[in-house]
């Protein structure tokens, strides 16, 4: 038998396979996904467990004529080797190769490109009335996972959709609900049996023919319908989403292909909002990831037999470990910190904390806004509660940062891990813009250490200023410095000078302060002596030092891992313009005006020349004629 991933390309070649030839199929696409995933990294355990789930849809609706959103998009795997790009697939995530999200540019496939959770119904609704604006009745089906639920946003989706009533269809992936067996299996044959054009005829009969019974009829109905709904609600979440406006099916088994092919066809006749809840298992196929879930949510390259990653030998600690630790020694010494995380204690370090102090540690789930507001009200009651999110997820709580922090000038400490390039994620999850975004509120200090041992210092700064403060760190390890056991806090305001010399000055902020220090270093060979500066501080900015720099050498170099809009040279540029010193050349290194695409985070830096290399270059074409010279 030849393999049947090879024969397709698109929905149509999809549907050109027998029914019975699926469930092969879902295992030659797995198969795929862990050989491609071991070698490159990426987001296993979810992608494996939507497989024929995405067969499905693909077999069933006329896509892409008929819309898939998917909430977020690390589960479309499957999604890209059915439809088109089987043959780049072994380039998933790499730089120039494809996404490891959706991408519009990517696919026609690809309807809305998302990074960020809770999104899909909102844009699927979006979606669905511009279609109808333009005469078209092509089906729109949003699919979430149980954890995207937990977002304010998803119901505020799910709320309009149903005070709307537009046909659309949202799909229900619960890969964590647990649901007995038994109770399961008579969900299922209710739910599939509940959704055929019989049944469905039936019921509108009867509830016609009652409603014509003189006096009694309506009484008898509301009786009946009650039963039903209790029925229901007893076995299943569905009189939530009832409440809501939503036909409610489900739950059904979410690996069985049969009976989703029959739960979409009858579905897909309907023109009203239905909410299919279908049961999934995180990892499906691959027993390590069966097993641990968490640990193959984001992977990097691993042994396929055993699970475990490929060795890259010993490796200080990342910035992550070395932030969970400092959390949990300062905790012990001061009973008001709180840790605050949405929905990633690991990703962030705070699983740590929770474990020490399981009374101090609160999960939001997705829901970024309310864990910033709920921070907010600690802090008005005298607690130190610091919120642990990444970069690029922090921007969905802006609002609360401005108005609920800021304004109130309350002590939250924003730990932003993730700061700067990411890598293989890509563009929705680069944490490039935190630096402006945070610069500009008032009363919010914004920081940035330059190896894993400023970082502890730097939170216990972040703890003791009583007023908003943020740290953002990268992703990955540390550059391996020794930790200093006494914690302390640093000056506020106050930059480091790491080294002097009278040609020029580079002032570099957290991840590029290795990188410029490197870059003088080399510089020194040709006889080019570069003052080098760790900021530290994006705000408040050490205005004695820079003034005293800009009078000195008259030339200066910033360089930021960050949009250059605003960002950290944005904030130099200002103090030596407010200052009015004359004479003074200013450059700004960092990311120009764009989104930064996926790859290795060293070859991205290179890319956009925030490393070494590219530090040098630029102090060389600054310096012209003098930098020439001393090649």
């Amino acid at each position: 038998m030849g393999n049947l991933l090879d024969q397709i390309n698109s929905s149509q070649d999809l549907k050109r396979l027998s029914r019975e030839e699926l469930p092969r199929l879902a295992e030659e696409i797995r198969e795929e996904i862990i050989n491609t995933v071991s070698r490159t990294g990426g987001h296993l355990a979810s992608s494996l467990g939507v497989v024929e789930l995405t067969i499905a849809l693909h077999y069933v609706f006329n896509t892409p004529e008929d819309k898939l959103i998917w909430d977020v998009g690390h589960q479309s795997y499957a999604h890209k080797l059915l439809t088109g790009r089987r043959k780049e697939f072994e380039t998933l995530r790499q730089f120039r190769g494809i996404s490891g999200f959706l991408k519009r540019e990517e696919s026609p496939y690809d309807t809305y490109g998302a990074g960020h959770s809770s999104t899909s119904i909102s844009s699927a609704l979006g979606i669905a009335e511009a279609l109808r604006f333009k005469g078209k009745d092509n089906k729109v089906i949003a699919i979430i996972g149980d954890g995207s639920l937990t977002a304010g946003i998803s119901f505020e989706g799910l709320n309009q959709v149903g005070d709307r009533k537009r046909d659309l269809i949202v799909v229900l992936n619960d890969n964590t609900m647990s649901i007995s067996s038994s109770v399961g299996a008579l969900s299922s044959f209710l739910s599939r049996k509940l959704t055929g054009r019989f049944i469905t005829g039936l019921r509108r009969e009867l509830k016609s023919f009652l409603r014509s019974i003189p006096s009694i009829g309506e009484d008898v109905y509301n009786v009946l319908k009650r039963a039903e709904d209790s029925f229901k609600s007893f076995i299943t979440p569905g009189i939530l989403f009832e409440g809501l406006g939503f036909y409610y099916v489900g739950p059904i088994q979410g690996h069985r292909i049969d009976v989703l092919l029959e739960a979409f066809e009858n579905l897909k006749k309907w023109e009203r909002p239905i909410l299919l809840h279908i049961l999934t298992t995180k990892g499906k196929g691959y027993l390590p990831a069966e097993k641990n879930p968490a640990n193959f949510h984001g992977v990097g390259p691993f042994k396929i037999d055993t699970g475990e990653p490929i060795s890259k030998g010993s490796q200080p600690p990342s910035y992550t470990e070395v932030f969970g630790r400092t959390m949990v020694s300062l905790a012990k010494k001061d009973k008001r910190i709180v840790g605050i995380t949405a929905a990633m204690p690991e990703g962030t370090g705070l699983d740590r904390f929770g474990k020490e102090f399981p009374d101090r540690f609160y999960d939001v789930g997705i829901a970024e806004q309310h864990g910033i507001a709920f921070a907010a009200g600690m802090a008005a009651e005298g607690f130190r509660p610091v919120s642990a999110i990444y970069s690029t997820f922090l921007q969905r709580a802006y609002d609360q940062i401005l108005h609920d922090v800021c304004l109130q000038n309350l002590p939250v400490v924003f730990a932003l891990d993730r700061g700067g390039i990411v890598g293989e994620d890509g563009p929705t999850h680069h944490g490039l813009f935190d630096l402006s975004y945070l610069r500009h509120i008032p009363n919010m200090i914004v920081m940035a250490p330059k190896d894993e041992n400023e970082l502890q210092h730097m939170l216990k700064t972040a703890l003791e200023c009583d007023r908003p403060a943020s740290l953002r760190y990268p992703r990955g390890k540390g550059h391996g410095v020794s930790l200093d056991t006494e914690i302390k806090s640093l000056p506020l305001g106050k930059a480091e000078v790491l080294q002097e010399g009278g040609d020029l000055a580079i002032v570099g902020i957290g991840s590029t302060v290795y990188p410029a220090w490197e870059a003088a270093r080399r510089l020194s060979r040709s006889g080019i002596e570069v003052t080098v500066v760790n900021s530290r501080f994006v705000k408040p900015l050490d205005t004695e030092l820079l003034c005293s720099l800009a009078k000195k050498v008259k030339t200066i170099i910033t360089v930021e891992e960050n949009i250059l809009q605003g960002g950290f040279g944005s904030a130099v540029l200002e103090l030596l313009a407010e200052k009015d010193i004359p004479g003074v050349r200013v450059k700004r290194l960092g990311i120009d005006d764009r989104f930064v695409e996926h790859g290795p985070v060293d070859r991205l830096r290179k890319e956009y020349g925030i490393d070494a290399e590219g530090i040098e270059r630029a102090v060389r074409e600054m310096l012209g004629e003098r930098g020439r010279k001393r090649k």
